[in-house]
């Protein structure tokens, strides 16, 4: 990832490399070191979690990232954000009460709004969860489905029950449902209610109509909180047919309270290949074809890093002394 060897010397570590990956390493360790310190466990999923995010954003701070990004949601999984944007996707959803989170699969829109609403109905900050997704895909009108509402409507709404039954025991997904404290329904199902206390989230947006996405906007009530997540690359709608989430992006993008956060290729959390994938249709929409970056061999700049307890810097090549890092 960043282009450096790191090669063990006793209890330290000697790492090879231009000087902005060594500082760029150098941070990763230096901060995941202050953390050990202070009691925090860190998995190995933490310490690429923590490179992903240097190597986004250099000026990322890891001690705040990860002491205040950990969401439980009702004690079943650690649920913490992996990038960049999806920081910035958590601090929306807690600050406004309208966020869109828009991007390729894989990103984490949907699953990261499921554990913040969780989290939020745990903590009794709203008392319901609503989640809706649009039928599209089926290619069919429900009514000519076989079967009654519930089984014409599950294949559509499956993976909003998988991320569910990924954060609560079944058991405890099974009462909510039964007492209507979570709601799992199509979007037009919304039409003509309000909707007061409640987290509602809209997942594949994208396939909204216009008029869709503008009834459900408007049902928001006292106490609520809407999170709207959506691909636009990925638009299954009959052909002529406006998007109700491009159309939104347009409509509501200056309103003040209302937050829109773009996740890319870099937010993709999925299989590694994924990410691959995401990239290589983008580049063939934009009239390229992706190709594999060609490996660069590090410059013989090297730094000692000491055990856990601070770094040191010199040029090992040039007999330079090696000193403490201020």
């Amino acid at each position: 990832m960043f282009n450096v060897r790191i090669r063990t010397q006793g209890h330290d570590l000697l790492v090879e490399g231009d000087p902005p990956n060594l500082d760029r390493v150098d941070r990763v360790i230096g901060q995941l070191s202050s953390l050990l310190r202070d009691g925090f466990k860190l998995s190995n999923a933490d310490v690429k979690t923590a490179s992903d995010l240097v190597a986004q954003d250099n000026a990322v701070d890891l001690r705040d990232h990860f002491l205040k990004g950990s969401l439980t949601a009702a004690g079943k999984r650690r649920v913490a954000p992996k990038t960049v944007n999806q920081r910035r996707y958590l601090d929306a959803i807690e600050q406004h009460d309208i966020v869109f989170g828009i991007g390729p699969a894989g990103t984490g829109k949907t699953y990261l709004a499921m554990a913040q609403a969780v989290a939020f109905l745990v903590a009794k900050k709203v008392s319901r969860i609503i989640l809706a997704r649009p039928a599209v895909e089926a290619g069919e009108k429900l009514g000519f489905l076989p079967g009654d509402l519930q089984e014409k409507v599950n294949p559509y709404l499956r993976p909003l029950y998988d991320a569910l039954y990924d954060m609560l025991d079944a058991e405890r997904v099974a009462r909510y449902i039964e007492r209507g404290t979570i709601e799992i329904a199509p979007i037009a199902f919304m039409r003509g209610r309000t909707l007061n206390d409640s987290f509602v989230i809209l997942d594949e947006a994208q396939n909204t109509t216009t008029e869709q996405m503008k009834m459900f906007l408007t049902r928001l009530g006292f106490g609520a909180k809407a999170v709207i997540t959506g691909d636009i690359t990925q638009i299954d709608l009959p052909a002529g047919r406006m998007s109700g989430l491009v159309e939104a992006m347009k409509v509501v993008g200056a309103i003040d309270g209302i937050s829109f956060v773009y996740f890319d290729d870099r937010d993709v959390v999925r299989h590694k290949l994924v990410q691959q994938i995401v990239k290589a249709y983008e580049a063939f929409s934009n009239g390229g074809l992706a190709r594999p970056p060609t490996p660069r061999e590090p410059h013989a700049r090297s730094e000692e890093i000491r055990g856990t307890t601070g770094a040191v810097r010199g040029d090992a090549t040039r007999g330079e002394p090696i000193e403490p890092r201020a």
